[in-house]
């Protein structure tokens, strides 16, 4: 893999606003920032496009390419909803000098970090509290009541690790939220 390009981590339960941020960033050219999509066994979700959103591949499909060693990191977040990034998305856009800027998981933001220690800025999204990002959970009327609790369980434990990212950015006032994650990003692209 060509190794000169920054990548962009952003992690946090889900409901914590990371998606939303991550989507402001794109909107900056400024920053030269393009979207990794993630690969995923997972169904599709509302709108969601594949090559878009998520490249939807089936459980099958995953396991061929984690035995093919395709994969920058993968993690089978739920039961066999599988979530990984494949090395050729990374030099995709690479290729096109831009700097790569990943929505994941925790254990994939940190995983890339540890690969790429110095090319790397991780941040965590806190939200404000669980109860919190449970209410936003519920307010997207994207997932039924079982995969809320489940993400809400799963919340729980992802917290702990906030504290191995190189940045805790608090989600309490998304604009605050935003215009903090534009001025960590463009400091960390000027190094």
């Amino acid at each position: 893999m060509d190794k000169n390009g920054k990548l962009i981590v952003f992690s946090a339960p889900s409901g914590s606003g990371k998606t939303t941020i991550v989507h402001h960033l794109l909107t900056c050219p400024e920053l030269k920032l393009d979207f990794s999509v993630s690969a995923t066994s997972r169904p599709a979700r509302g709108q969601e496009i594949n090559g878009k959103d998520y490249y939807f591949i089936t459980a099958d499909q995953f396991k061929n390419h984690i035995e093919n060693n395709d994969f920058v990191e993968w993690e089978e977040v739920y039961h066999d909803n599988f979530y990984g990034t494949l090395k050729s998305e990374i030099n995709r856009i690479w290729s096109k000098g831009k700097n790569v800027i990943f929505d994941i998981d925790v254990k994939g933001g940190l995983n890339i970090k540890k690969q790429f220690p110095k090319q790397t800025l991780a941040i965590f999204v806190q939200p404000p509290s669980i109860e919190e990002m449970e209410i936003r959970l519920r307010n997207r009327q994207t997932d039924p009541e079982e995969k809320i609790l489940e993400r809400v369980a799963k919340a729980a434990k992802e917290i702990v690790f906030a504290k191995d990212f190189d940045i805790i950015l608090l989600n309490d006032d998304l604009e605050i939220a935003k215009q903090k994650a534009y001025d960590l990003v463009a400091e960390f692209l000027k190094k």
